[in-house]
């Protein structure tokens, strides 16, 4: 119970949910026996910045969500890379979690340029 007593404090304490970070939520819901899902598009992790770009070497879209070091994917078209992106930041999220590593809150702003 570790994790989790602090972000039940925070909650309890009626302090602004500003005071908590995106995936304490998630961890405390998980724990608390709610199942992650995903359905069509519409991805629990969507809040992370992606950046999407073509590759005239591969000749494949790529696309990349810099705040999950490594978490990158490629399509044919615009669309597929950006619905693999999502399969696979749902993956790097449950890995992470899954071997008790931190999983960065979603910043939803640029990096780098």
């Amino acid at each position: 119970m570790g994790r989790l007593r602090p972000i039940l404090d925070t909650l309890l304490a009626a302090q602004s949910d500003a005071n908590t970070e995106f995936s304490d939520l998630l961890y405390l819901l998980q724990h608390l026996g709610f199942e992650r899902r995903v359905k069509g598009s519409h991805h629990m992790n969507g809040k992370y910045e992606i950046i999407i770009y073509w590759s005239a070497e591969d000749a494949w879209f790529i696309a990349e969500a810099p705040e999950l070091p490594g978490c990158m994917a490629d399509g044919a078209t615009y669309q597929e890379a950006l619905a693999a992106l999502g399969t696979v930041i749902d993956d790097w999220i449950e890995t992470a979690e899954s071997i008790g590593r931190l999983v960065p809150a979603p910043k939803g702003r640029l990096l780098f340029a």
